[in-house]
């Protein structure tokens, strides 16, 4: 009788569960940015929920980062796919994505900043959102802007970077940061070689920044992304186990820093 009560009261739970999914727009100054946000409609009504802030990779807001945005929402999170790339800004192929990720990435990374404040706030204000329970995370780009939102002082909760660049355009910035970060890393992705994962260590190091510095041995750029294939030798591709174990180490990062 208590198996048949339970697996009732589980289906109950699951049919009342409802994840609603709405584009939105938000502004950076001038500039109109689209999002994606995310969440689970019955747990919205009795709550407010933490936040957490999904920045896209090379390709911008596309069915990648949505999808990620949905398994936040599922684990009862509000989850924003922002964009810093900017409405109707979507690279056509991987050419045009390489020039797109290294214009924000280069010089001194101000419209990567600023459109990574400006998804915080958007997502802060939301009326499902408790705005004191806010993190950041993104893949391999997004690894990147997430850290650099870290770095401006943002009252983060937790940074988590997937296979992203680590580079610096100030160590000082380092000194910022508020929150606790995880890195999840390719341990041979020829993109973030050796030496710059040395800096950022001797950064966070330095600034006494509460991190974790995870690496998967076998894995290259991109590893939790099937559209990158499977040939490691292209410095880019898909590993299956690094991909599970690295969505494990992220939930549970998150239930802690929101605890």
């Amino acid at each position: 009788m208590k198996l048949v009560f339970s697996v009732l009261l589980l289906a109950g739970t699951i049919a009342l569960a409802k994840i609603k999914s709405e584009v939105v727009e938000y502004k950076d100054g001038e500039s109109i940015l689209e999002g994606v946000l995310v969440y689970d409609d019955a747990l919205a009504k009795n709550k407010k929920l933490p936040g957490v802030v999904v920045v896209h990779n090379w390709k911008g807001v596309n069915d990648y980062v949505k999808m990620r945005a949905e398994q936040l929402a599922q684990m009862g999170y509000v989850a924003l796919a922002a964009d810093i790339y900017g409405k109707g800004v979507r690279p056509k192929d991987n050419k045009e994505a390489g020039g797109l990720a290294g214009k924000f990435k280069a010089g001194d990374r101000k419209e990567m900043r600023s459109r990574g404040v400006a998804a915080y706030k958007f997502l802060a204000a939301d009326k499902h959102v408790d705005a004191s329970k806010i993190s950041a995370m993104g893949y391999c780009f997004g690894g990147t802007a997430a850290l650099e939102m870290a770095k401006q002082g943002l009252d983060l909760k937790g940074v988590i970077s997937f296979h992203g660049g680590l580079s610096s355009v100030s160590p000082d910035d380092a000194k910022n940061i508020k929150s606790r970060v995880l890195v999840l890393h390719g341990a041979v992705d020829p993109n973030v070689p050796p030496a710059e994962v040395a800096q950022f260590q001797k950064e966070m190091n330095d600034a006494k920044v509460n991190y974790e510095f995870t690496a998967y041995s076998g894995a290259v750029h991109a590893f939790t992304e099937k559209e990158a294939g499977n040939d490691p030798s292209k410095g880019a591709a898909y590993n299956e186990l690094a991909d599970k174990r690295s969505f494990v180490a992220m939930k549970e990062f998150l239930a802690e820093v929101n605890k």
